[in-house]
């Protein structure tokens, strides 16, 4: 019998991402609505994307894992 791939997490793969050494991107959180409450520096230091902690991104890593064929 074939081995069954098992799927990744779908939602995990459209909310990160692996950069080329391997590290986990993620934009910024709190940056949806309410806008004009915040600072302006807070606005501009949430432009963009950022590196997750080693801690998140051992978690998200073993959502994207892909078993080999």
């Amino acid at each position: 019998m074939p081995r069954l791939k098992i799927k990744m997490n779908s939602s995990v793969k459209k909310r990160f991402s692996l950069t080329a050494g391997g590290l986990v991107k993620a934009s910024q959180a709190n940056k949806q609505h309410n806008m004009r409450k915040r600072s302006k520096r807070q606005l501009r230091e949430q432009r963009g994307t950022a590196v997750l902690p080693k801690c998140e991104q051992v978690r998200i890593k073993k959502s994207l894992r892909v078993s080999p064929l």
